[in-house]
Formats: structure tokens, sequence, C-alpha cells
């Protein structure tokens, strides 16, 4: 048993022990009250799931196992003279609780190195696919086509006790983390490279050999996507690509077609897809404006106006956050270091100054802060990454980080199969009529 697995198998018993003495002691206690509205406005802030490696508080953002992000700068493993975290940092973290040491980290580079080897198929079926497919697409199918490689599937067939459960996800993750990577630089250099592909440098961490992988050996790239799959990698269990992950995984489908199924989910306009959306608006407004340095004034004049429209302003407003993402402020920090003089990434700053003052007048949204969103394109163009349908398909390699390790916890701890109960209107007309009667 490698030295991760057996550090998880402890800490997952351990807990699983804690969990079934909490159920005994208070598994009756009362932990939330549902409203209609909440019935009928996408279960939002309802509490009733269990995920470990992260949680979101609406003033302080996102914690992954207690740590702020900025903590995890501070206190995760770094490349040699880098100054970003390691993403295998925070996945070791947020699977055992941990901050791992710089050999820890070192160790799990290697290990997914050596897990790193795609299947051939793999790379036939994207190819099946017209080169005008959208990349989540291809990369949702190049997961699924993954699949027969699977150790959950394949032991569950040969009838592994529930015990193994988390053996065996422990496996499909490490092996589908590994892989993601160059299944992602293939889709992209396949789509946008005439299929000039690069081979993986087995020298590098895991985030600067995609960035590799991908075309861009610039240090300053290295660094941002080490920084991009750290702060995209979870953001605790509610949202709808973890969500989907859970919900799936639940009816002990494996990794593999859990992941592919939040990889659907992400690319929703309304989650994954807003980075992109965001540099799209900054560009219509700088076209539109006719300068690429604005003023604030005319970007507040150019806000007003999409507002007016009826539309939003891409990557402002959360549904549980109340304060500036801390994902977005870590973003910031990085291009004031490294890119302070970038015309896109100032047009960024200068509506971080505009915009919230203008939807909080309004009440347009409860908080009118900017999330993630708002900032990582203006950086990945910044770079040369100006292939806005792609943005997506970063955001899922990181947030495969998250998900698969919380899967690994899920089956540790024998969660069931997830089954809410739904109701009908004419059930609701009734029960306010009763309601009214009493």
């Amino acid at each position: 048993m490698d030295l991760l697995k057996q550090l998880f198998s402890e800490k997952a018993q351990a807990q699983a022990k804690e969990v079934k003495e909490l159920l005994q002691a208070h598994g009756s206690m009362k932990i939330d009250e549902v409203l209609l509205e909440q019935a009928y406005g996408g279960m939002r802030d309802i509490t009733s799931m269990i995920w470990e490696p992260s949680l979101l508080d609406a003033e302080e953002g996102i914690r992954f196992r207690g740590y702020s992000i900025p903590e995890l700068r501070e206190k995760l493993p770094r490349a040699k003279n880098g100054k970003e975290p390691l993403p295998e940092g925070l996945f070791w973290l947020m699977l055992v609780g941990e901050i791992p040491t710089p050999d820890q980290v070192k160790w799990l580079t290697e290990n997914w190195v050596r897990r790193a080897n795609v299947p051939e198929h793999v790379f036939r079926a994207i190819e099946s696919l017209p080169i005008e497919t959208h990349p989540m697409t291809q990369l949702s199918v190049g997961i699924m086509a993954m699949q027969n490689t699977s150790v959950f599937a394949q032991r569950y067939n040969m009838g592994m006790t529930r015990s193994e459960y988390w053996d065996a996800t422990y496996e499909d993750t490490m092996n589908l983390v590994a892989r993601l990577p160059r299944i992602a630089a293939y889709i992209f250099r396949r789509c946008y490279f005439k299929g000039d592909h690069l081979l993986p440098d087995i020298s590098l961490d895991w985030g600067a050999n995609f960035a590799h992988m991908l075309g861009y050996d610039d240090e300053g790239v290295k660094e941002y996507m080490r920084l991009f799959l750290t702060i995209h990698a979870d953001h605790e269990g509610g949202n709808a690509s973890a969500h989907t992950t859970h919900l799936v995984g639940s009816t002990l489908s494996d990794p593999y077609l859990s992941l592919s199924a939040a990889m659907n989910a992400l690319a929703g306009p309304l989650h994954g897809l807003a980075n992109q959306e965001v540099v799209r608006w900054i560009q219509k407004m700088v076209d539109t404006l006719g300068t690429t340095k604005p003023s604030r004034e005319q970007i507040g004049e150019y806000v007003k106006s999409t507002l007016a429209s009826g539309r939003v302003i891409p990557g402002y407003g959360h549904a549980v956050l109340r304060k500036p993402d801390p994902r977005y402020m870590a973003q910031k920090q990085f291009c004031e270091d490294n890119i302070p003089d970038d015309d896109m990434v100032k047009v960024v700053w200068k509506i971080f100054d505009v915009v919230p003052p203008i939807l909080t007048s309004l009440g347009k949204v409860k908080n009118p802060w900017p999330n993630v969103d708002a900032h990582s394109g203006a950086v990945l163009r910044h770079y040369g990454l100006n292939q806005y349908n792609f943005y997506t398909v970063l955001f899922g390699v990181s947030r495969a980080l998250g998900v698969l390790a919380a899967q690994c916890w899920s089956r540790a701890l024998n969660l069931p199969i997830e089954r809410p109960k739904s109701v009908t209107t004419e059930w609701v007309k009734e029960l306010i009529a009763q309601q009214q009667k009493d």
C-alpha cells in the first residue's frame, strides 16, 4: 500500500468510527429548515450533504480543510524558485487533512507521472469526433473512454466487499488525476494547433507539465497554471459539478462515470463557462468604446447600458459569497506581482472599482463582488491562451482534484445513494390550504 493510501486509510477508518458514534448520539438532531422558496429556487442554501475537502463561508470564502487561500499560498510546498503552491500539495491536504512536506509532494508528483499513460483507444475516441466539437464535450468523451480501465468497476464485478470500495476509488482517482492533463492538452493541440501534439516532460511538476503540453514553457505561465489549478480545485459540495459527482457516485458509478457527468455540469453557461463570458464581455466593451484603456467613467456607462438591456455583468455576483472571492483576490495579487501593466488586467481592476457600487445602488444582487471567473480569462489572454472555448477545460482539470478526493471520502464513510424527496405544486397548494384552514 502506497504512503498516501496508507495515511488515507488510517484517517478514514478513524473518521468512519467517529461518524457512526455521532449518528448514534445525535442522528435525530435538526440541522436545517427548508422554505418553499428554496424548494422552487434550486435548493439554495439547504444543508443536506457531507463534503469533506472544503467548506464555503459567505464572509471568508472557501477554506480547504480549514485553510484559507492566502494561508495555502504561504504554507503549501512550491516548485523550486516558484512562489505559487503546487496543486499536488492541495490534493494531499484535501484527501488527508494535513499540509504535506516537500518530500511528500515530490512523491505524489512522481506517482502521478507513473500513472499518466493514457490508453491509445482514448485518443482514437476523441479523434472520432468532429474537430469543431466543443472541447468540454471532447473532455467528457475522453474521460468516459477510459472507463474500461476502472479499478472500481472491475473489482465490483468480481464481488469486492463494501469495505474495499474506498481502495478501488482511490486507485481510479489517482489514475484519473494523473491522466487528465494529457487528455486536456491533446484536445487543445488537436483543436487549435492542427494536432501538433507535445510529449510530456516528466521532469516537471503536474501543473508545469500541463502548461508544457499545452505549448507554454514560459515560467510565468507555469506559475499561473499552478495557482489556477489550486484555487479552482474545490468549492464545497453544493455547486453543480461537485454535486453531480456526489450524486452519480452515490449510485456506485465509478469515478470515470462520475467525473464525466461532472464535466457535463461544468460545461453549462451558469457554471464553468462564466470565465469565457467575462472575457467576451470585456472585449466587446473595449471594441465598443474604441480603446483598450477605458476610463472608470466609460466603464460605468457601459455597465449601466448592459444592465439596462436586461443582461448581467459576467463574473459578478455569487450564490453564496458576500465578499470579494478570495480566488479573485489571489489572481489580482499574482497580476500585481507579475503582469501589472497588461491593459486587459487593468480593465479588470477598474471594473472591480466600478461594478459593485452600481449593482449595490440598483439592488441587482445580494453579492455585488467579483468571483473567480472575473479575473482568470484576462490572465490567460496575457499569456497567449486566447482560445476562450478551452477555458472551462482548464477549470475541469482543476475541479477533478476536489471532487475525486471527496468521492474517496464518500466511499470510505459508506455514504448512501442520494434520494431527496420531491413534491408537486398541487401538493404545495394543498399544504398551504391546510395550514390556512388550521
